[in-house]
């Protein structure tokens, strides 16, 4: 009679919204067509080291007939996205094996996922990814868990700022998340009806931005505008905004109130920004999300089944595959193509995504490093 597998599970890195729904789609899977033991790693490679499990079944999940991990945010196993995991290389593969793991299914970013990946080619572990962050940047997946929930919750926060903006004639820039790449940005910005939209992989002018809303002010009529710019995009003169926490950690913030200040002082008009911050990983995945989550989870156990290791299940063309890990990090990050459907999808509507490859605005601060008020008054001439 063969040994009953015991198969492990943990969440990496930031939180978002789904990841609790991967997690109940491997507990009934595995349990019920597959009959495994299914151990909960709690706070990822920490739990490793500590070798540290709670066994997770179906009865665990459901009570009373109600199954509330597909509603329920965050994670249930508790995460963590910081600490050297490398230098506890040892301990984590140790850890592995004194668990007495036959695979381990890790749902992380690329980043998470690609240490994960390093240490179970040194420990030959048995190592099984699913993609998820809001950022949507693994490579190889058109789709990571979490992001269609932030993009709903940033389009909420849109909705509701685009009413005051209206009611006092203001610009509102709105800074969202999104690390190095403007995924979250754009679709979000094209959803809630922004009127920019400024992403790292993309270089803007602060002339041709002001022209853009001076054009609605003027020629439209419309007194306010909304302006979505991803955390990760730099400044006129190509610097990055950040600072350093009481921890030390450094933390991408600054560029929306930049641009809000930029805006202000050439156009004359009043600008607010909104950081929407930690809110955009919080709340209940959309249905999306968790159909998404469904989806992976129950390959991720399949990929078990045949013992196809070292892959990661990936959404492409509306149906889940696997692609290989190492794959996935020779592709790594996956950044928004500036020549690709969404951005030719929003400048068709008329929104501002930084200059095109045939512009050649001699206003261009992203070029010349000069933001002044005589861009603005050249904008204006051209308009009139």
């Amino acid at each position: 009679m063969s040994k009953r597998k015991r198969i492990g599970i943990l969440t990496s890195g930031g939180d978002c919204p789904g990841l609790n729904a991967v997690i109940r789609a491997v507990v009934s899977y595995a349990t019920s067509e597959y009959n495994w033991e299914v151990r909960g790693i709690p706070y990822a490679t920490q739990g490793l080291i500590d070798r540290k499990s709670v066994v997770l079944n179906r009865h665990g999940i459901e009570r009373h007939g109600i199954d509330p991990l597909l509603s329920m945010g965050g994670t249930i196993l508790g995460s963590i996205n910081k600490g050297d995991t490398e230098a506890q290389a040892d301990e984590v593969i140790a850890g592995y094996y004194d668990l007495e793991l036959d695979a381990l299914i890790a749902i992380g970013g690329d980043g998470s996922l690609a240490i994960l990946e390093k240490l179970a080619k040194k420990g030959n572990m048995n190592l099984v990814g699913v993609p998820k962050t809001i950022d949507n940047d693994v490579a190889c997946t058109e789709l990571s868990v979490g992001f269609n929930s932030a993009v709903s919750t940033i389009l909420d926060s849109l909705d509701r700022l685009s009413y005051t903006a209206a009611s006092h004639d203001r610009v509102m820039v709105v800074e969202v998340m999104g690390r190095t790449t403007g995924h979250l940005a754009l679709h979000s910005g094209i959803v809630g009806g922004a009127d920019a939209i400024l992403i790292p992989e993309i270089p803007y002018s602060m002339g041709s931005l002001c022209k853009r809303i001076h054009h609605l002010r003027t020629l439209w009529g419309r007194k306010f505008a909304v302006v979505v710019v991803a955390e990760g995009a730099k400044t006129a003169g190509g610097e990055s905004r950040y600072y350093k926490d009481a921890l030390g950690e450094v933390r991408l913030r600054g560029i929306g109130e930049y641009i809000s200040t930029e805006i202000e002082k050439n156009l004359g008009v009043e600008a607010r920004v909104t950081v929407l911050g930690h809110v955009q990983r919080g709340g209940a995945p959309s249905a999306y999300d968790r159909l998404i989550a469904t989806a992976f989870g129950k390959t991720a156990v399949d990929v078990i089944a045949a013992e196809d290791y070292g892959k990661m299940v990936a959404w492409k063309s509306n149906h889940v595959t696997t692609i290989s890990l190492d794959e996935v990090f020779e592709n790594s990050p996956r950044l928004v193509d500036p020549d690709g459907f969404w951005v030719e999808t929003a400048r068709s509507l008329g929104i501002y995504v930084g200059e095109e490859p045939e512009a050649h605005d001699t206003c261009s601060t992203q070029q010349n490093g000069h933001h002044n008020a005589l861009a603005i008054e050249t904008a204006t001439t051209m308009l009139n």
